[in-house]
């Protein structure tokens, strides 16, 4: 009954293993979110220099890496054959999420007739910061990883030499008082 219990309670509360496609998403979100940045100051770019937006999201698309490229590159023709923009982008942040942010900006701009290059650089700065974060937790949560095995193996040896040699001390140096 105990093992069916423990069995229950570890399926429900113990991480599940990634499958293939799970881990190649997750690869694929962490390289869009690396790149948007660069996207986004390209875009910022383009579009300051009075391009239209299908020409600017194309020449970023052939100017970045993949997974990027694909994105922007389906954007791109999108709007080459004369979709909407706030569709468009609208489209690209609900079927990609890393680029969300990328596609809200874009689309409050499309309807505010705001221009885009100084909101597009606030989010490449803001994305920028973020990662740097997020570095900074990963570095934090590293350092406080590797003190678990240094603990494993120096606690042990403590006790050893340090506590029992007292405690021993301590029993014998009773039991002759007795």
């Amino acid at each position: 009954m105990a093992g069916a219990v423990s069995a229950a309670a570890a399926y429900r509360w113990l991480p599940k293993v990634p499958t293939r496609e799970s881990r190649l998403a997750e690869a694929e979100h962490g390289r869009l979110l690396r790149q948007l940045p660069l996207a986004a100051e390209l875009l910022a770019a383009c579009l300051a220099s009075s391009t239209s937006p299908g020409v600017a999201v194309a020449a970023v698309a052939r100017s970045v890496e993949s997974p990027m490229r694909e994105r922007l590159g389906v954007t791109a023709s999108q709007l080459s054959l004369g979709a909407p923009p706030e569709l468009c982008w609208d489209r690209l942040g609900i079927e990609c999420p890393a680029l969300a942010p990328l596609a809200r900006c874009l689309v409050r701009t499309s309807l505010s007739g705001a221009p885009p290059a100084t909101v597009l650089s606030g989010l490449a700065q803001t994305q920028r910061a973020a990662a740097g974060r997020a570095a900074h937790a990963r570095v934090r949560r590293a350092g406080v990883l590797a003190t678990a095995p240094l603990g494993l193996c120096f606690l042990p040896a403590f006790v050893l030499i340090g506590v029992i040699p007292v405690v021993m001390g301590l029993t014998t140096l009773y039991s002759h008082r007795i």
